[in-house]
């Protein structure tokens, strides 16, 4: 049983909704009934500015990161019998990224899983991590397009270790092959309704002069 505790804390961990949270400390009402009315940072950004959405993006890439910390604290600190520390660690990733997109406190609806999904990563594969968030961030400034740079963004962490491990022949647990697919997969179908409208040319891009020009946006 102690081997699912960490999946489980993780589970609530990224269940929590920071972008209603923070916007509802900072006086900005209930994010849902703005803007697009998702709660993730991109559109706490568009409607209430960047410096209150950094605290959106840092809850949700923190509260992963914690998930996975945690797992690892637990895989050095106890017998576990049920599943072996790299396959615990990953599921731990996976259950916090799932509690984002369908968090038990809001009736398992939730935000994108974007920011959770670099949380729990960075902590697993770090290098590998930063190298898809350089290719999210480069996409995303030359595109004005949040839903490309972080479609292709997750997508390229799931690319980037299959080059690893089937190219230049590193090291790399199939397990972490697996989770990368699964984000990847994840990512594309909370973002559906934005694939649709970038093919239809009606997706909104991201403004870098004006926090609210673009509130009624659907990132």
């Amino acid at each position: 049983m102690i081997d699912f505790i960490p999946i489980i804390i993780a589970y609530l961990l990224g269940s929590i909704p920071f972008g209603i949270i923070v916007t509802r400390v900072a006086g900005k009402g209930d994010i849902r009934k703005q803007g697009s009315g998702n709660i993730g940072a991109t559109n706490v950004a568009r409607v209430c500015g960047f410096k209150t959405a950094l605290w959106v993006y840092v809850g949700d890439m923190g509260k992963a990161a914690c998930a996975v910390l945690i797992a690892k604290w637990f895989a050095g600190s106890y017998e576990l019998t049920l599943m072996y520390p790299d396959l615990l660690f990953v599921l731990t990733a996976a259950a916090a990224v799932l509690g984002n997109v369908f968090s038990v406190y809001l009736k398992f609806k939730g935000g994108k899983g974007v920011n959770a999904a670099m949380g729990s990563v960075v902590t697993l594969m770090p290098y590998e991590a930063i190298l898809a968030f350089m290719i999210f961030l480069i996409l995303a400034l030359l595109t004005r397009y949040i839903s490309i740079g972080s479609i292709i963004g997750v997508s390229s962490f799931f690319v980037i270790l299959a080059i690893e491990k089937y190219f230049l022949h590193q090291t790399i647990n199939m397990v972490y092959i697996y989770l990368g697919l699964i984000l990847s997969i994840l990512v594309f179908v909370t973002h559906r309704k934005n694939i649709v409208r970038l093919f239809s040319g009606t997706e909104s891009k991201i403004s870098f002069s004006s926090k609210k020009k673009e509130a009624n946006s659907h990132v």
